[in-house]
């Protein structure tokens, strides 16, 4: 009889393998994710480096919207202010923007949503499907939840500038944990006006703010 206690062992290299696989399909968008995919891992297996685009690029079909700042920000008036959001409601109003479905779901799976989706959490990982780095990540964030378009530059609470980082580079995973907190405390403590807001040019036009 086939012995059912057996323990699995995963391989310590699995996890990185397709996050970075994930990653590289979301900013790719390729039109046949099984073709692109055995074409991803045979150029790997030929040590190759696989073709992956810098960025998310328009769907080829006209009947899809390309994801823009702007329709994030429609879509971020849309949840209204809450913290929690239902899949389906999220998804028929990603469908009612004509937002590629494609798209919708990798965010998804990215950050392993089920059905109550926490919206900053979900926006995060839209911006970062629009932002090369996480500096230009934040950038786009901090614009499309900024209420001060018409009265100066944009700009958000830091604990929402906190949360949005911290969380953003755990799932990209190349940045130490130490470094965030190094960067949180310096910004906190030595950009952060009495207002406890935090400016786009606070951390783009800062050197000594390195979020990468």
């Amino acid at each position: 009889m086939p012995q059912t206690d057996k323990q699995i062992c995963i391989p310590p290299e699995l996890p990185e393998l397709l996050k970075q696989f994930t990653k590289a399909a979301i900013r790719t968008q390729p039109a046949d994710l099984i073709q692109w995919a055995a074409d991803y891992f045979g150029a790997m297996c030929r040590g190759e480096i696989p073709s992956v685009r810098e960025r998310a690029e328009p769907f080829p079909s006209s009947n899809w919207a390309e994801l823009t700042p702007e329709l994030l920000k429609i879509l971020h008036a849309r949840v209204g202010g809450r913290l929690i959001v239902h899949v389906e409601e999220l998804a028929q109003m990603w469908k009612v923007l004509s937002l590629p479905t494609e798209l919708f779901n990798s965010v998804m799976n990215v950050g392993r949503f089920t059905e109550e989706i926490e919206w900053l959490k979900f926006l995060a990982l839209a911006c970062s499907s629009l932002g090369v780095t996480i500096s230009k990540t934040l950038q786009i964030a901090c614009e499309v939840l900024s209420c001060d378009h018409d009265t100066g530059p944009a700009r958000i609470p830091f604990s929402t500038f906190q949360f949005l980082y911290t969380y953003i580079a755990e799932v990209d995973g190349e940045i130490s944990a130490s470094h965030v907190s190094r960067m949180l405390n310096y910004i906190e403590q030595e950009v952060i006006g009495p207002d406890g807001l935090i400016k786009v040019i606070d951390f783009t036009q800062n050197p000594r703010v390195r979020l990468e």
